[in-house]
């Protein structure tokens, strides 16, 4: 990923890249931009640490690993350098830890930057509210099987804005997996199931499943491009933006 923003960035008329980082013991720490991606002209270092890279930028952007994220945010916080962050399994503590950084910067967090999934979140949350529960809610979610968390935060993502419509503690009515006899399937569960294999880039099927009808709201990624591209519209719309805690609905004017 953080190739792939790279070169988006480079593309981009009125985006400068300025600064890039990797986990401080990585291979590529002192060599160039241009050394290890191939991109032409680009002689930015490559840094150790957040401090380092962030130097002359207006946003950082992140798609590594939940405490490694929250930590680089937190180092952007006291620098002043707004945040787009991409990373997948935060838990709940971590979160808050963005939200309280978010006191200071302008964040944009999602757990999927695509363009078509936050769309998919919005006619999800109509959908739960049109139909309502006499249609139970099913999502099922397939990735490449390298992919570390289950279920995927997008999938989580979406079944919480499917809660959240129908009043539901989310935590008390998420299943994530049916063995054995389990009795008649109660209203207000959601199921969120997961398959893993080969080097899928990411599905999601919410499934509303009611009387004599059932309806599909799917999105499937082609190439991982798709979140960097996201990420990249974000960070145009958040650089001038005052500190506050955003997702990509904001970026789209979703909300």
């Amino acid at each position: 990923m953080g190739g792939i923003v790279a070169g988006l960035v480079v593309e981009a008329p009125d985006l400068d890249l300025v600064g890039a980082t990797e986990s401080p013991n990585h291979k590529a720490i002192g060599k160039t931009v241009e050394e290890v991606l191939g991109l032409k002209g680009v002689a930015v270092r490559i840094e150790g640490n957040v401090s380092e890279a962030i130097k002359s930028a207006q946003v950082f952007i992140d798609f590594t690993s939940p405490e490694a994220s929250v930590t680089a945010v937190e180092t952007c916080a006291k620098k002043k350098v707004a945040c787009v962050v991409g990373t997948t399994g935060l838990v709940q503590s971590q979160t808050d830890r963005l939200k309280a950084a978010a006191k200071n910067i302008p964040i944009v967090y999602s757990p999927n930057m695509s363009l078509g999934v936050n769309l998919l979140k919005k006619l999800v949350e109509q959908a739960a509210a049109a139909l309502g529960d006499d249609y139970d809610i099913e999502i099922v979610e397939v990735h490449h099987k390298m992919k570390a968390d289950a279920p995927s935060g997008t999938a989580l993502l979406l079944a919480k804005a499917a809660a959240e419509v129908r009043k539901l503690d989310f935590d008390k009515s998420a299943v994530y997996g049916r063995q054995g006899r389990t009795g008649a399937r109660p209203r207000d569960q959601i199921g969120v199931m997961t398959l893993r294999g080969g080097d899928i880039v990411g599905e999601h099927t919410v499934l509303f499943a009611g009387p004599g009808e059932r309806l599909e709201l799917v999105h499937r990624a082609h190439s991982r491009e798709t979140f960097a591209r996201g990420a990249i519209r974000a960070v145009k719309w958040v650089a001038d933006k005052k500190p506050g805690f955003y997702s990509m609905a904001d970026v789209l004017g979703l909300v």
